[in-house]
């Protein structure tokens, strides 16, 4: 599968990402009609990733908010009780999507390296579909309440522990190497985030996303394969 294949099926708007949204925090939000929920936290999404690329989330006043979507405050307060409630929102919405296509993906295939490959792909080619999504999680989880960033390094070790975890499958099937296998995993997530956090090094060279992750896979598979 390569990226346009994956983006066929697993493309989403922003009108899909604010409808889940609404159905998962009816309880915090005032807002009952779901057309007008969704259609105002979109605005509300592509604001903040746009104030917080440019000055990031701690900068970021309620007013700023409220100029940028045209909303009043007493409207925005209407979807989340503040600026810590609506940054948990935003992190949560954004870990659930990686962890539930991770999981199909891994659940997907037996041959471990075939796995892992999937793993691999799927988490770079959802960087790239939801590159918003990403740099904002990545960049602001350090402003998160201590639960909510628990909760965030909980999502991440999860995804490291699904590669890890197929790592040492694959030494028990004799299709990789034995090693520091948790190690491992954390430095293939590191490479995965560079494609989002560092895409201008990769625009510079003209490298596609199905370029990054063939190359990255090239590299995984000579590390890790007997």
């Amino acid at each position: 599968m390569d990226y346009k294949d994956f983006k066929k099926q697993y493309a989403a708007t922003a009108t899909d990402i604010s409808r889940d949204v609404f159905f998962k925090n009816q309880g915090v939000m005032r807002i009952k009609k779901e057309k007008t929920a969704v259609t105002n936290l979109s605005k509300i999404f592509e604001a903040v990733f746009s104030i917080t690329y440019n000055k990031g989330y701690q900068a970021m006043s309620m007013r700023d908010l409220s100029l940028k979507t045209g909303m009043s405050l007493g409207a925005l307060y209407a979807y989340f009780p503040g600026k810590d409630e609506l940054l948990a929102i935003m992190q949560t919405q954004a870990q659930a999507m990686v962890k539930g296509i991770l999981d199909e993906f891994s659940n997907a295939h037996k041959n471990p390296l075939e796995k892992l490959r999937a793993v691999i792909k799927a988490h770079i080619f959802l960087s790239e579909l939801f590159r918003p999504w990403f740099y904002f999680t990545f960049m602001e989880a350090r402003n998160l309440t201590h639960k909510g960033f628990e909760a965030v390094k909980s999502i991440e070790e999860h995804t490291q522990k699904i590669i890890s975890d197929i790592l040492i499958e694959g030494e028990e099937t004799g299709v990789f190497k034995s090693g520091k296998h948790d190690l491992t995993a954390c430095m293939i997530k590191a490479m995965q985030q560079e494609w989002y956090l560092k895409r201008w090094k990769y625009t510079k060279q003209k490298i596609s996303v199905d370029q990054f992750t063939d190359h990255l896979l090239d590299m995984v598979e000579g590390f890790c394969r007997i």
